[in-house]
């Protein structure tokens, strides 16, 4: 009887060891996944932008957007993923009640110099995570990139997409999009699928950089009344839009927490990253339905197919934060609020002569705030977390935190682009800027058939 008894033991315990390794390499494969699909944000957002350029100024919108990517990945590596982790309760690096933050827990499990952040058979987890983050970053540079088109230099651009993507919007995520970030664990702030902590980070960022920026050369009349300076493929721009949505699948898919796993919320299903229950099932209607309503409601205001196009993004975005929360007819509702409220945006920024060539300030920084404030104003009374004692999400709460995200986006943009100019190095000179920026930037030419110019610079096989 002992006998068999101990081999009924051994058969369990060889049952539990064979489900954890295959629940182990289930949650790392989701997170792999995750990131080839956010890859395709960034082909959307090099498609979108260079078809929003006019053709003598398409390779260098493409060529920034793609240095943008490359940059960040290792400045992310070296310093963002530290931040993530040692700052979510504030410059104290102190840590926070759920003891996954602070100082010491950063070195620990995000140190750059440390074997934490490199292969280990051990570890399944870090890599993948700091994956999923960078391709946050790197999405936070590509919404800036698409509005700074056609007159920013590339060293400009460069270091504004690190200051970005490594340090401004993951020290906001540190703080409202982590379980011991301050702006959740005192008031409630809840941003599931980073309205706020992305979009609207990223969005203010922008505008702070466009008002040192400058507009283009012929944008504004005397009078103050603009000109609208079309984009030489509408086609590419609509695909580029199209792209950047089928990434935002992944984007979202990586914003769950896996079950199961050492470092999960539990063993039933998906969480937030809170803590709060969540299911894939429940974030389908929602993506879909923000889609339907962002797209329905800015074609009816614009008849417009690029913000039609948009108005699907935006709708995207407004119902993010608050994705594992809404009924989806609710997401539709305000989505269709997004869709609308994203074109008057724009109109009302370029009003105040601020040009900003593909409406990121309206599409991802007004509409990030919609979206935060949305989840207060629909969603208010559930959990923000789920320990004891925790804060509830109030309206009041989501305004605080959007007030934070706007201006830790806006403030930096705005100090470190005026630095920028006070050195030269945020602007071409009207020269280059009429001549077009591939002729005096890269030695290639886009479209040498339309243009009527020779392919210039060493050849390559493409050529």
């Amino acid at each position: 009887m002992e006998e068999q008894i101990a081999a009924l033991a051994a058969e369990l315990a060889a049952v539990k060891d064979a489900t954890a390794g295959l629940n182990r390499t289930a949650a790392e494969t989701f997170y792999y996944v995750t990131i080839p699909l956010m890859v395709l944000i960034h082909a959307g957002f090099l498609s979108y932008e260079m078809g929003a350029s006019r053709a003598k100024n398409a390779l260098a919108s493409g060529i920034k957007n793609i240095l943008a990517f490359a940059f960040i990945i290792p400045t992310f590596y070296y310093a963002g993923w530290f931040i993530y982790w040692a700052f979510p309760t504030g410059f104290s690096t102190s840590p926070g009640p759920a003891g996954i933050s602070g100082w010491d827990y950063a070195v620990g499990a995000a140190s750059p110099v440390g074997s934490v952040m490199g292969p280990s058979v051990a570890d399944s987890a870090t890599g993948v995570f700091f994956g999923a983050f960078a391709m946050f970053a790197a999405t936070t540079a590509s919404i800036m990139s698409g509005s700074l088109i056609e007159r920013i230099q590339i060293v400009g651009f460069t270091i504004l997409a690190i200051v970005l993507g490594s340090f401004v919007w993951i020290l906001g995520a540190a703080w409202g999009w982590h379980a011991d970030g301050w702006l959740v664990t005192s008031l409630g702030y809840h941003d599931f699928g980073a309205s706020g902590v992305v979009h609207a980070i990223a969005g203010f960022f922008t505008l702070g950089v466009l008002i040192n920026l400058g507009a283009r050369v012929g944008k504004f009349n005397p009078d103050g009344t603009a000109n609208s300076i079309p984009g030489h493929s509408l086609p590419a721009t609509l695909v580029g839009l199209m792209l950047i949505i089928a990434g935002f699948w992944g984007f979202l898919m990586a914003c769950v927490i896996f079950p199961g796993e050492p470092w999960s919320w539990g063993t039933g299903i998906f969480a937030t990253i809170y803590g709060t229950p969540v299911t894939l099932s429940a974030m389908t209607f929602n993506i879909l339905m923000g889609f339907a309503g962002g797209a329905i409601a800015a074609w009816v205001m614009t008849h417009d197919p690029f913000w039609m196009m948009s108005g699907a993004l935006g709708g995207i975005i407004s119902v993010a934060a608050g994705l594992d929360l809404y009924w989806p007819p609710m997401a539709f509702v305000i989505a269709a609020i997004g869709g609308v409220i994203m074109p008057l945006a724009s109109r009302y920024v370029e009003r105040r002569r601020i040009d900003d060539a593909v409406g990121a300030v309206a599409l991802h920084g007004v509409v990030g705030v919609w979206g935060v404030l949305a989840v207060g104003i629909f969603a208010s009374g559930y959990p923000a977390l789920t320990s004891d004692g925790a804060p509830v999400i109030t309206l009041v709460g989501q305004l605080g935190g959007a007030v934070v995200m706007v201006l830790l986006g806006f403030v930096p943009g705005y100090a470190v682009s005026l630095l920028l100019k006070r050195f030269g190095l945020l602007r071409v000179p009207k020269e280059a800027e009429l001549l077009g920026l591939d002729k005096v930037k890269v030695p290639a030419v886009a479209y040498p058939e339309i243009l009527g110019e020779p392919a210039r610079g060493p050849v390559t096989p493409a050529q």
